[in-house]
C-alpha cells in the first residue's frame, strides 16, 4: 500500500462557532526561511475559543483555516536558507508564526507587542494537524530531555505566564496576587515563587487554590463579592495584581490589592470596559498596562525553567476528532487541566 504523501489530516474551521471539521488537506511545503514540522501533539487553549467563536477574526483568513498554536514536533524538512535546524529535531511552535521584525517594538526587544506579527491558527494555519509550517527564525528549540504532552501548552499558556510575570517587573522579596487559577495563572504561580516572589492566588475554585498552594501559592483567597474589601482592609498591599481570569470582576480587587506605584497586568482577554478614575492613578502611581504571549529570549528562558524542573499542569490528551468537544468544555468553565491532541 502506497501512502499519500500530498495531504494530512487536519480539522478546519469551517464556520465559526460550527464543530471543527475533521479532514483531508493538502499538506504544506516549507518555503524560504521555513521549516516544516511533523507533529506529535498540540494544546488547545482559551484562545482557540475566541478564534472559533468569531470573537478573534483575522483580516485575512489562512487557507485551510487550522487552528492551534501549542504545537510540538520534529522538523521533517527545511525550506531555502533555513540554517540552524536539522531534520528530526524536537522543536515547538509557538503562537508568533513571525513579526516584521523592523517596528519599534520588534527593534526593543518588544516583539509580541508587533502590530503586525502573524500568529499559528489565526493568520496563517496553526497545528491542529499532522504537520505545519513554522518561520525558522521563530520556531522554538527544544531538548530531548522534555516531555512533549506536558510541554505542550508551555508554547503559549506558558510563555504568556512567564512574559505576564516578567511584565509586572517582579523581584525576589515582593509580592503579587494572581487572580484565576487556570492553566495560565497556575503557570504564573509555579514561575513567580520560582522567582522567589510571595504569591497571593485568588479563585472562585477551592480546589484550584489547593493546588495553587501545592505550586508554590503562599496565600489564598477565594473570589467573592467580599474580596475587594478584604485586601483593602490588609495592612500590606501587592507589588503587582495579575489578571488571568476573563472578566471584569476583578478590577474592583486589583484596585484594592495593588500598592502605590505597584503594577496592575492585563494578561486575559476581557472585552469589556472597566472604571477607570484617573485621579487614583495621579495619586498613587499605580502602571495599568497588558501584556501579549512573551517574546523569543522570554521563551528561552522559560524552556531552560521547564527543562530544569518541569512546570506542573494538568493534562488530558485528546484525540484529533475530539478538539471541537475539547473547545466546548474550555468554552463553559469545565476542563480540569489542559487539552492536549496527541497524533
Amino acid at each position: 500500500m502506497t501512502l499519500n504523501t500530498s495531504t494530512m489530516r487536519a480539522a478546519v474551521l469551517s464556520k465559526y462557532g460550527e464543530p471543527l471539521d475533521v479532514t483531508s488537506v493538502p499538506r504544506p511545503i516549507a518555503g524560504p526561511g521555513q521549516i516544516l514540522v511533523r507533529l506529535q501533539v498540540c494544546g488547545v487553549c482559551h484562545t482557540d475559543v475566541h478564534i472559533w467563536r468569531g470573537e478573534s477574526v483575522p483580516p485575512h483568513a489562512p487557507s485551510p483555516f487550522v487552528m492551534g498554536h501549542e504545537g510540538i514536533g520534529r522538523v521533517e524538512a527545511l525550506g531555502a536558507g533555513v540554517s540552524g535546524w536539522t531534520p528530526g529535531e524536537r522543536v515547538g511552535v509557538p503562537w508568533i508564526h513571525d513579526t516584521c521584525c523592523h517596528c519599534d517594538e520588534c527593534l526593543d526587544g518588544y516583539e509580541s507587542f508587533c502590530q503586525h506579527h502573524r500568529a499559528h491558527g489565526l493568520n496563517v494555519p496553526g497545528a491542529f494537524a499532522e504537520y505545519v509550517v513554522c518561520d525558522a527564525r521563530f520556531a522554538v528549540a527544544l531538548p530531548e530531555t522534555i516531555d512533549p504532552v506536558s510541554t505542550a501548552p508551555v508554547m503559549c499558556a506558558g510563555i504568556t505566564a512567564y512574559g505576564a510575570v516578567r511584565r509586572a517587573a517582579l523581584k525576589a522579596g515582593e509580592s503579587a496576587i494572581v487572580f484565576g487559577c487556570g492553566g495560565l495563572g497556575l503557570y504564573a504561580v509555579q514561575i513567580a515563587s520560582r522567582l522567589g516572589v510571595n504569591v497571593l492566588a485568588v479563585d472562585r475554585d477551592p480546589a484550584k487554590l489547593e493546588i495553587a498552594r501545592r505550586y508554590g501559592a503562599t496565600e489564598t483567597e477565594i473570589a467573592d463579592v467580599s474580596l475587594p474589601s478584604r485586601l483593602a482592609a490588609k495592612g500590606t498591599k501587592y507589588h503587582a495584581c495579575i489578571n488571568f481570569a476573563p472578566t471584569t470582576a476583578t478590577w474592583d480587587a486589583m484596585v484594592a490589592g495593588i500598592r502605590p506605584r505597584g503594577r496592575i497586568i492585563a494578561a486575559a482577554m476581557v472585552f469589556e470596559p472597566v472604571p477607570l478614575i484617573q485621579e487614583w492613578l495621579t495619586a498613587t502611581g499605580v502602571v495599568v498596562t497588558g501584556t501579549s504571549v512573551g517574546t523569543r529570549q522570554e521563551m528561552r528562558e522559560l524552556i531552560a525553567m521547564h527543562a530544569e524542573r518541569p512546570l506542573e499542569t494538568m493534562v488530558e490528551t485528546i484525540t484529533l476528532e475530539e478538539v471541537t468537544d475539547a473547545l466546548i468544555a474550555l468554552e463553559k468553565g469545565q476542563s480540569k487541566g489542559r487539552f492536549v491532541i496527541r497524533f
